[in-house]
């Protein structure tokens, strides 16, 4: 009888402590609070000169954001971007660059190396950023957000992946890499939204 004592006195303590709380033990699940449009045009990053900004500066404007490589097979993307700037800046588009290394090393230069090849090799006059994870444990939080809550989720496989945002700063396409600038899926895409 001592040795059943023993072995139940546990049991009955673990019950007279949940008795005491009732039907309050009902652990709620909480649910993740997932960021606004407005939390993610105000998340911060550094233009590729250091300054801080960010997507509320082009507040209205139709953005197209695309992670840039200086070494890669799409790197000459980079052209098809520019026109597109030239076409359709006047109209409210923006291009932002995010120079990102999370591919093949295609990206290996410090800030000034970028801004220089871009310039020197596409003349490039879009806004460029300061370098960024797109993928992995360091992502920045823009593309934590575009990868996991714009409704276009999904790892970032390559480089020269592009989001387009409309003038509300919503995200409303996403084209992989091997999409041409000048494609008429991204032509029309942006030319819906100006």
């Amino acid at each position: 009888m001592l040795t059943t004592m023993k072995i139940l006195a546990p049991s009955i303590m673990l019950l007279l402590a949940l008795s005491a709380y009732g039907d309050d033990m009902t652990v709620q699940p909480t649910k993740k609070a997932e960021m606004t449009t407005a939390d993610f045009l105000n998340i911060p990053f550094n233009t590729i000169t250091g300054e801080q900004t960010s997507l509320a500066k082009y507040e209205g404007k139709v953005i197209l954001i695309v992670n840039v490589a200086s070494k890669c097979g799409f790197t000459k993307q980079y052209a098809g971007l520019e026109k597109l700037y030239q076409k359709y800046g006047d109209k409210g588009l923006v291009i932002i660059g995010f120079p990102a290394n999370n591919f093949a090393n295609q990206e290996p230069g410090t800030n000034a190396q970028i801004l220089a090849f871009c310039k020197s090799t596409y003349d490039v006059n879009f806004p460029m950023m300061a370098k960024i994870s797109v993928k992995g444990d360091d992502i920045h939080p823009l593309y934590k957000y575009l990868t996991t809550q714009s409704g276009f989720n999904g790892d970032i496989r390559w480089n020269f992946t592009k989001f387009l945002l409309n003038r509300k700063g919503e995200p409303v396409a996403r084209f992989d890499s091997a999409v041409e600038p000048l494609s008429d899926d991204i032509v029309g895409s942006i030319e819906k939204q100006l």
